[in-house]
């Protein structure tokens, strides 16, 4: 496997306060997960399906704001991901063209973790490709090109641009878990806990 088995507890932290907890499991075949604001306001939960190679072939999010509601389910199909948005106004389609790595990023700590356990496999110290993002608020699907490059020897620490503008600072452990990740808004998602969960 590409990580580290098991169950990880993300801290959001704004200005030293905890904003929000994302809790995450990876294992064969799948990474599932849930961020929830500490408000108890909002809800992002994820259930993505993986494919021998460790690529995302089916995934499924849901969203909830109080009484607000919303789910997508998409699916790889050749080079693109298919799906739909389900909430009141009903129902609408979305089709994306996806990157040469067929990447997707369902904005869960887990899938960043699992495009750069990617490209330190292939042993890339930079990388610039094209991924699909599901939006957490929307759960539309949109192609980015976003780009990588590590910025030490080791291999740990890495600089990450989402989109122009935007660079997340990530830092891994030697096992590849990322145990931090700060963005360019100063949020950072810190690793509180992990739990190994062997095949």
């Amino acid at each position: 496997m590409l990580m580290a088995a098991g169950e990880y507890r993300y801290e959001i932290r704004r200005g030293g306060s905890i904003i929000a907890i994302e809790e995450e499991r990876y294992a064969a075949g799948a990474i599932t997960g849930l961020r929830r604001s500490t408000d108890g306001a909002n809800l992002h939960e994820v259930e993505a399906t993986l494919d021998t190679d460790e690529t995302i072939k089916r995934v499924s999010v849901r969203y909830s704001r109080g009484l607000f509601k919303r789910s997508a389910v998409y699916e790889v199909a050749d080079e693109t991901l298919r799906g739909s948005v389900s909430a009141v106004a009903g129902r609408n389609e979305v089709v994306v063209k996806l990157g040469r790595f067929r990447e997707i990023d369902a904005d869960l700590v887990l899938f960043r973790a699992l495009i750069l356990a990617h490209v330190r496999a292939r042993g890339q110290s930079r990388w610039t490709g094209r991924v699909a993002i599901i939006d957490p608020n929307t759960l539309v699907a949109a192609a980015i090109k976003q780009n990588c490059r590590r910025t030490d020897e080791a291999g740990l620490r890495w600089a990450w641009e989402a989109r122009m503008g935007e660079a997340d600072e990530i830092e891994l452990d030697a096992e590849g878990r990322i145990v931090r990740q700060r963005d360019s808004w100063e949020v950072e998602k810190v690793l509180a806990e992990f739990v190994a969960r062997p095949l």
